[in-house]
């Protein structure tokens, strides 16, 4: 279904547009300033999700991210199983681009996955 733009739509889209991490709704309500409240941002992000423009990742610390499908998503086959990578310090969630081999026991067949792993970011150790 194509689904009219509008102002607030494009407040998020430019925001995401200008980020490289995923943003939690705190972080996006914080950047947005006020322009919005909580729920019509909510709402702006699942009908994004469902629109396959975005992917949400639910972290360890129970947050929501969400992040937009530029580089981890192919043209041909749109997928959101990837790893995901959170600072403990600077709470930036990362979507990872290299292949990490999952080995499940024999007899079990992976259909999807979410992962986070958590440590400190690069930026965050120097």
């Amino acid at each position: 279904m194509k689904r009219r733009n509008t102002p607030t739509k494009q407040a998020v889209l430019d925001l995401f547009d200008s980020c490289s991490t995923a943003l939690n709704q705190e972080q996006i309500e914080t950047q947005l300033k006020g322009k919005m409240d909580r729920a019509t941002i909510y709402r702006i992000l699942n009908s994004f999700c469902e629109d396959g423009m975005m992917h949400k990742v639910v972290a360890d610390d129970g947050v929501n991210y969400f992040a937009m499908c530029k580089n981890c998503c192919e043209e041909a086959k749109h997928h959101h199983d990837h790893f995901h990578f959170r600072c403990t310090k600077c709470n930036q969630l990362t979507c990872l681009q290299e292949n990490i081999i999952i080995n499940l026991p024999q007899g079990y067949k992976m259909q999807n996955y979410n992962c986070v792993i958590t440590g400190t970011c690069a930026k965050c150790q120097n």
